[in-house]
C-alpha cells in the first residue's frame, strides 16, 4: 500500500520540544541507530563512532534576521518573513496581514525600513526595500531571528547565537541547518586531529521547511525549492573517500539532500542549483552513508527522509525510545547518528 501522512504521524509531549539549547553544544545527547540496534550516547562521543579517512560534509549557510514587524499605509499591522533576497533591493516574502496587501502598497517596518509591494508570486509577495543599504544590510540592523513556531520566546542575545553553527559563512537561511548546531570548535579540532575530513556546502533553508503537508497521498506533495552550491573540493574529497571504501557522512537533512540532489543524474557534480527534492521511504540514495540529524516534527518532510535513510521501523522504534529516554526534540533539541539500511524495500528510481 501506498504511504500516507499518517504513516509519519506520533505522539510527543509537548515538554519534550526543547524551548533552549542545550547549556553547550556538544553537551545534547545522541542516539546511535545502527540497523535495527539503539544505542544511547553522548554528542562529546561522535569522534568513537567515526573512523580516520571518512567525510563529514557540512552546512556553512548563515540564519539572516529574515522577520520584520511593521505597518501598511493604512495603519494595519503586518508581519514579513523573508523567504529569498532575490537582489540587493528586493526579496520574495511570506506576509501576514489583516487583509492580503496590493501590488503598489507602501510597507513600513521598524520605523525605519520602507519597501513596496510589486507583485504577488503564489504565496509569496515581491518587495522592493528602499534607501542605499542592501536587503541584508537592513535585515541585519533592523530585523529579527526567525526562530522555528514551536519555539515559544522572542528572539534573545543567547538564541543570535546559538541559533548558528559555529561556521555559518554564507548568509542566506532563515532557519538554521540544526543538526550543525551540535559542534563546537573543540569538536570540529578534535574531528581534524584524527583525520575526519570536514567538506563544505551550502544549502540556504527557507520558510517552507516550517510548511505543514497538507495531503495525504505523500505524492501529491510539492516541496518548496531551496538553492545550493557543492564546491568543486566537496566533490573530490566525496570521491577520495569512495575510492578508499569510506563513508560520506552528511551533517543535517539539508547536506543530504544538497548532496543527493547534485547526483540525481547518476554522478555528484559541483556547481550550483535549486532543488525540490522530496525524499521518501523507496529512494535510492547514491551520495550519503551516514546522516547526523535532530528529531523532527511528526507528518514532516524532514522525517519521511529519515524513515527513508533508516527505514520505517527502525525509525519508529528509534523515536519511541527516544521519547521513552525523554530526548529533547526538534531545533533546539538531541542529535541521532543514522547508518544507512543496506537494501530498503520497494526502491524506486
Amino acid at each position: 500500500m501506498p504511504l500516507t501522512l499518517d504513516d509519519f504521524d506520533y505522539a510527543l509531549p509537548p515538554g519534550l520540544i526543547a524551548q533552549l539549547p542545550a547549556p553547550e553544544r556538544a553537551a545534547s545527547r545522541l542516539l546511535h541507530l545502527s540497523g535495527e540496534a539503539l544505542s544511547d550516547r553522548r554528542f562529546a562521543d561522535l569522534p568513537q563512532l567515526l573512523r580516520s579517512g571518512e567525510v563529514l560534509v557540512l552546512n556553512d549557510t548563515r540564519v539572516i534576521k529574515a522577520r520584520l514587524y511593521g505597518v501598511k499605509a493604512s495603519g494595519g499591522r503586518i508581519e514579513a518573513l523573508v523567504e529569498r533576497v532575490t537582489g540587493p533591493h528586493q526579496a520574495l516574502v511570506q506576509l501576514r496581514a489583516g487583509h492580503a496587501p496590493r501590488p503598489g502598497m507602501r510597507l513600513s517596518f521598524e520605523s525605519a525600513v520602507e519597501a513596496e509591494v510589486l507583485e504577488r508570486r503564489g504565496d509569496l509577495y515581491l518587495l522592493r526595500f528602499g534607501g542605499d543599504a542592501s536587503v541584508l544590510e537592513l535585515l541585519e540592523r533592523h530585523g529579527h531571528l526567525p526562530l522555528p513556531p514551536y519555539i515559544t520566546h522572542a528572539d534573545s542575545e543567547e538564541d543570535l547565537a546559538r541559533y548558528q553553527t559555529v561556521y555559518a559563512h554564507r548568509p542566506g537561511a532563515v532557519a538554521a541547518p540544526t543538526a550543525g548546531l551540535h559542534f563546537d570548535e573543540p569538536m570540529l579540532a578534535r574531528l581534524r586531529d584524527m583525520d575526519v575530513q570536514l567538506a563544505w556546502l551550502t544549502l540556504h533553508i527557507g520558510a517552507g521547511t516550517f510548511q505543514p503537508v497538507r495531503v495525504s497521498r505523500l505524492a501529491e506533495h510539492r516541496m518548496h525549492s531551496e538553492y545550493y552550491d557543492i564546491p568543486q573540493a566537496t566533490v573530490q574529497a566525496i570521491a577520495g573517500a569512495r575510492a578508499a571504501g569510506r563513508a560520506v557522512i552528511a551533517v543535517g537533512t539539508t547536506s543530504l539532500r544538497a548532496l543527493e540532489s547534485a547526483a540525481r543524474e547518476g554522478t555528484l557534480r559541483p556547481g550550483a542549483g535549486e532543488t525540490d527534492l522530496f525524499i521518501t521511504p523507496g529512494y535510492r540514495f547514491r551520495v550519503v552513508d551516514r546522516l547526523i540529524t535532530n528529531f523532527h516534527l511528526p507528518k514532516s518532510t524532514l522525517l519521511m527522509l529519515v524513515a527513508a535513510f533508516a527505514g520505517m521501523e527502525p525509525m519508529r522504534a528509534a523515536y519511541s525510545h527516544a521519547i521513552t529516554q525523554r530526548y529533547r526534540f526538534f531545533s533546539y533539541g538531541d542529535a541521532m547518528l543514522i547508518d544507512k539500511i543496506e537494501h530498503p524495500p520497494n526502491i524506486t528510481d
